[in-house]
């Protein structure tokens, strides 16, 4: 399968992470994962990649991201199980989870958003959009946010 992300790579100094927020990026398509992971590691984030639903799982726990994309189709656990066992985990249940899909099946989606997505994201993928909900779901605002809602 040929993926690409959709727009031209252009980073300016606005786009490029503050810190080194942590992303947990489940993909097993090894071209889809090394072209996203590339991208975010430009932008300033620290990526940690897993290829299964079950090593997200695990490497969530350790790693503790500051936002999980997880594509839907995956071997051994689909994404929608994945995410529905990271929400029901306290430790990982208040991380925004986007779900990144090339599945145009809105059931596929809908299970996503039942188990706890945050966001939809279709493949193939605009870099400014991908740039821009990265940086509204992991901005500091947001991250106050999130932590105010569990005192």
């Amino acid at each position: 399968m040929a993926f690409t992300l959709a727009g031209t790579l252009v980073l300016r100094s606005e786009c490029v992470a503050k810190s080194a927020k942590k992303i947990l990026l489940v993909e097993d398509n090894d071209e889809v994962r090394e072209l996203l992971a590339l991208f975010m590691k430009r932008l300033g984030y620290k990526v940690f990649e897993a290829t299964t639903g079950v090593e997200a799982i695990d490497l969530a726990s350790t790693v503790q991201p500051d936002l999980i994309m997880m594509d839907l189709r995956l071997p051994e656990m689909n994404g929608a199980e994945a995410t529905a066992h990271l929400k029901a985990n306290p430790s990982t249940r208040d991380v925004p989870l986007l779900v990144v899909t090339a599945s145009g099946s809105s059931t596929d989606r809908r299970r996503a958003l039942d188990a706890g997505a945050a966001e939809i994201l279709l493949k193939p993928i605009d870099v400014t959009t991908l740039s821009n909900v990265l940086r509204r779901y992991l901005s500091v605002r947001t991250a106050k946010r999130r932590s105010s809602r569990k005192k």
